[in-house]
């Protein structure tokens, strides 16, 4: 849809956060569309399209959405997804403490990679709105090809698109952010002050091929520099926390050490008590609550471990959407006004709009 330009529209700026993306129910027959939009992004499977095709559309389609399904169904809220339901609630508690500290007309809104509300209908719903700028935010802390890389495709996808796009800025990752780390620290304090200390913390992060490390990839290096920060703020030496990946996905080697390898290790080592916490989550969903919440728990217990806790990700804290505020505002400088008169701004829209007619523009 073309959005017609017209003389004397107040410029606004837009904010979107984007996270991943869920199905829109816990059904095979609404997990089936996710999953197949996910898995045919050539960003996330580095496979030949005439060899992964198949793979895919005979095998995966026909025997993951059942499964899937019923894990979805373990962890699903009466709100629904709860990536969708924690997206949403930062997106809004963003809006409202961005209004309290910057001048001038914002939007904020939120989009998933897969599935709805899409990028697409969210950024030419911004311009509808009179965006004429607008700040993509990946919620992902440490970046990897297969997760920021595919929110910045779909953005510029829809900005070829269109006749006047906006004009865009990325956040591309923020692993190190003073603020983020702050909130992981503090997010784990209150845990540990509200149910005791373990013997080892985990850091699990998502996991991805072990050759997109050899082909230049830095997730790697920034899931571990994440791990490294956290530890330091929390003043765990080296043999009190573990860095490990999760959710491997077919028969290539990810990133190493598996996080259930690890937890099978710890427990048959007869570990007291472990923690989990995934940090490059900042919202709990199927891979925190589910895998980590449930299945490591069993893994860990099954093999001889005494006592296991998965740590909620930051998902609505209020430390972490005021580190995301300062994070955002740092990246809107230059854009957002020092000072705003919203009645100064529609007298000169208007004064505007009336030059341009006379000199003989179209409405």
């Amino acid at each position: 849809m073309t959005v017609a330009w017209r003389h004397g529209t107040q410029s606004r700026v837009g904010v979107l956060l984007v996270n991943l993306g869920t199905p829109e129910a816990p059904t095979a027959r609404a997990f089936r569309p996710y999953v197949k939009q996910f898995l045919s992004d050539p960003r996330v499977i580095e496979i030949p399209k005439i060899l992964w095709w198949p793979i895919l559309n005979l095998i995966i389609l026909n025997t993951r959405p059942r499964k899937s399904a019923a894990k979805y169904a373990m962890i699903w809220t009466p709100e629904g997804s709860p990536l969708r339901v924690y997206t949403e609630r930062q997106s809004r508690l963003l809006a409202g403490y961005l209004a309290e500290q910057l001048p001038g007309p914002l939007t904020v809104d939120f989009a998933m990679r897969y599935g709805r509300p899409s990028i697409d209908e969210r950024i030419r719903a911004m311009t509808e709105q009179g965006c004429d700028r607008i700040l993509l935010v990946p919620l992902y802390p440490q970046y990897s090809a297969s997760a920021t890389a595919t929110v910045f495709d779909a953005a510029f996808d829809t900005l070829k698109s269109m006749r006047n796009p906006p004009a865009l800025r990325t956040i591309k990752h923020f692993h190190d952010d003073p603020g983020y780390i702050q909130s992981l620290k503090a997010s784990v304090q209150q845990f540990w002050a509200e149910h005791g200390r373990p013997d080892l913390l985990v850091m699990s992060f998502h996991g991805i091929p072990r050759f997109a490390l050899d082909r230049g990839d830095p997730y790697h290096c920034e899931c571990h520099k994440t791990g490294r920060l956290l530890a330091e703020a929390l003043g765990l030496p080296p043999e009190k926390y573990r860095v490990t990946f999760q959710s491997r996905f077919g028969q290539a080697e990810w990133l190493k050490p598996y996080t259930v390898d690890t937890l099978t290790e710890l427990g048959r080592s007869g570990a007291g008590r472990v923690d989990v916490i995934c940090p490059g989550f900042v919202s709990d969903c199927l891979e925190t609550l589910e895998e980590i919440g449930i299945e490591g728990k069993s893994t860990f217990l099954y093999a001889g471990g005494r006592q296991y806790h998965a740590i909620p990700c930051l998902n609505d804290r209020a430390d972490w959407i005021q580190a995301l505020t300062r994070l955002v505002a740092s990246q809107l400088q230059g854009w957002v006004p020092q000072a705003f008169d919203p009645a100064a701004a529609a007298t000169e829209a208007g004064a505007s709009r009336a030059r341009a007619l006379a000199l003989g523009a179209k409405d």
